[in-house]
């Protein structure tokens, strides 16, 4: 109805009125000057919808949620999406959001997304360290970025795509650090499943702070990252014969379960026992004593994701697009020194009070 209101007060054609709007060069400069002032004048806004079927376009982004329908209860997912949504908004794109469990059907949401022309874009989250979708994405040309990385990190199949992600390695590395420098000497890890690469990274980071700060190799569980898992894996960490003094957790959820468990085995948290988060969710302030954990930049996550995605959907070769963000420790009352005396030896080891007062 604009279009027409316009074409009336300038006596003019509404095809001409839609083609110097959207920028064709064979309205004349004068003509087009004319019809942008009136346009300006009633305040005018496009109908994207009806300029997108025109174009050929959807006008919206698709993402899966990796679970199952009606379960939209992961804290990390909700943030995100809250993030992302008025990012798109503001480049005038919809969020499709769907769930499906991984598998089949996983795979029939993105065909119905893709293969329906539903979407322009995808945005992917929690990736595994081989993944279908990527490759499946790939294969069918849609733009597409990550949070998260697969395969070679930076290839998949040996071919690029673009990625945001955060250096949960280089986190996990710190947190080893933090506590061999309190003084503990067996330091475990609640994990996600191996098959995320966000488990693998922060694995790795781990393993490679135990290895810098010269202590054993510890314990290591992996479950779904629930409270109810981290609760089952830290009770059977706890009540075994070697039990660790500090627990790294991969998450927040599994060391809010944790926290649990030290408190059902008699113990203290950050006093008996100390416990790294990561994800730094709301609740992670609340529960007692409050937990030490590394936060996640989403928003800035969410600034660079949907950069890369505009770039993408513009035609830009994915190669290079990437953002590898850090996590930020956040310290609170869930760690704190080894319940034994030890010290941590320059060049990086440890030994117990009693060893060095005897050299």
């Amino acid at each position: 109805m604009s279009l027409v209101r316009i074409a009336r007060s300038l006596g003019l054609s509404v095809t001409t009125v839609s083609r110097a709007l959207g920028g064709y060069s064979d309205v004349a400069a004068t003509t087009r000057d004319r019809i942008l002032a009136e346009a300006e004048r009633i305040a005018y806004q496009p109908n994207r919808v009806a300029r997108a079927l025109r174009q050929g376009r959807s006008a919206a982004v698709g993402l899966v949620l990796p679970t199952a329908p009606g379960r939209f209860d992961d804290p990390f997912f909700l943030r995100f999406l809250a993030a992302v949504g008025p990012r798109l908004a503001r480049a005038s794109l919809d969020l499709l959001v769907m769930a499906a469990p991984p598998g089949a059907e996983e795979m029939r949401a993105y065909r119905h997304l893709v293969e329906g022309r539903r979407v322009d874009g995808v945005l992917l989250a929690r990736t595994r360290v081989h993944d279908e979708r990527v490759e499946w994405l790939q294969a069918r040309g849609i733009p597409f970025v990550i949070h998260g990385r697969t395969g070679t990190e930076s290839t998949c199949g040996g071919r690029p795509y673009a990625w945001v992600d955060v250096d949960g390695a280089a986190a996990f590395s710190a947190a080893v650090h933090r506590v061999a420098g309190a003084g503990h000497r067996c330091v475990a890890m609640l994990n996600a499943p191996s098959r995320y690469f966000f488990a693998t990274n922060r694995a790795a980071g781990w393993r490679a702070g135990l290895a810098a700060c010269r202590l054993p190799p510890g314990p290591m569980l992996e479950a779904e990252p629930t409270e109810e898992n981290g609760y089952d894996a830290a009770r059977d960490l706890l009540g075994g014969p070697n039990a660790p003094t500090a627990l790294l957790c991969a998450t927040d959820r599994l060391a809010i379960g944790a926290l649990r468990a030290v408190s059902a085995a008699g113990l203290r948290a950050g006093r008996d026992v100390s416990v790294i988060g990561y994800d730094d969710l709301p609740a992670a302030g609340w529960v007692r004593p409050a937990l030490t954990t590394f936060a996640q930049p989403i928003e800035e996550a969410a600034v660079r994701t949907v950069e890369l995605l505009l770039r993408r959907i513009a035609g830009e070769d994915p190669a290079g697009l990437n953002a590898l963000l850090q996590a930020r420790l956040i310290v609170r009352d869930s760690d704190g020194p080894a319940p034994t005396p030890t010290t941590i030896h320059p060049d990086g080891g440890s030994r117990d009070t009693a060893e060095i007062r005897a050299t």
